[in-house]
């Protein structure tokens, strides 16, 4: 954790999230450990699994005995829920059970949905989730995650409309990756990043990396820069896009209920 520190301090970046994958397993005590040592700087999200046996005991402790404020649900086909659990609905009783856990606690739900048009992309049921509880911060990753193809790119655009609610937020993380191939300057990434921009709002995108996978095909420095050197947003909306939109939806209500 003093590595992502280092390279923060290195790269003019003052606050982050930390959000797990499930390569490992679930990383719960170590993430709330980096965030309790550094509390101004870093907030942690944690992850379990709603079909698993005690799940009740495991999440109390998690977000009323430790206070994460923050509960992140892979859904993926790869590495996550819907790894384990083929079946997986979104508005299944399980999900919906702990999508009710979490907004009636307060906390933001932070959902991947997976590879675009995997079994886990499950736009209909996310909206349907998403609308039963208005107060509550939703956050999706990847952007949905499009797989750059021109003949894909519509259905993705319905994808996000569908989702672009006024609680909805969208991190930007490996959409390079996701849409590659793309080379510097990185034209077809901004492409879509200005297309997510007019159907969201850029108050509802969010910078994001997926550090440290992430370098090993971008620097950090490269992955801020594809938006704070592009003209496609004003010197505010990036401002929005790299601080402000996080800042606002993680930061400054920590805590939960």
């Amino acid at each position: 954790m003093d590595d992502l520190i280092r390279d923060m301090d290195a790269n003019g970046v003052e606050k982050a999230v930390l959000l797990q994958g499930n390569y490992y397993g679930f990383q719960n005590l170590y993430t709330w450990e980096a965030a309790a040592r550094y509390p101004e700087r870093l907030a942690a999200a944690a992850m379990y699994d709603p079909y698993a046996r005690g799940m009740q005991r495991v999440r109390d402790h998690l977000f009323r005995a430790l206070g994460i404020s923050i509960v992140k649900f892979e859904l993926s086909v790869g590495s996550g829920i819907m790894g384990l659990h083929k079946e997986m609905c979104l508005t299944d009783d399980v999900m919906t059970d702990a999508i009710d856990y979490a907004a009636g606690n307060g906390q933001v739900i932070i959902l991947d949905i997976g590879k675009y048009k995997s079994p886990s992309w499950q736009i209909e049921n996310a909206r349907q989730q998403v609308l039963r509880h208005p107060e509550t911060e939703f956050v999706f990753c990847h952007l949905l995650a499009p797989n750059g193809k021109a003949e894909d790119e519509d259905e993705w655009k319905r994808a996000l409309e569908a989702l672009a609610l006024p609680n909805v937020s969208m991190d930007i993380s490996s959409l390079t990756h996701n849409i590659r191939p793309d080379e510097p300057p990185y034209e077809k990434t901004r492409h879509y990043l200005k297309v997510a921009g007019s159907i969201l709002g850029e108050a509802h995108l969010m910078f994001g990396t997926d550090y440290p996978s992430v370098l090993k095909e971008l620097s950090y420095d490269a992955c801020i820069g594809i938006i704070r050197d592009s003209d496609a947003f004003t010197e505010a909306e990036k401002e929005q896009i790299l601080f402000k939109n996080a800042e606002r939806v993680f930061f400054s209500n920590r805590g939960g209920k």
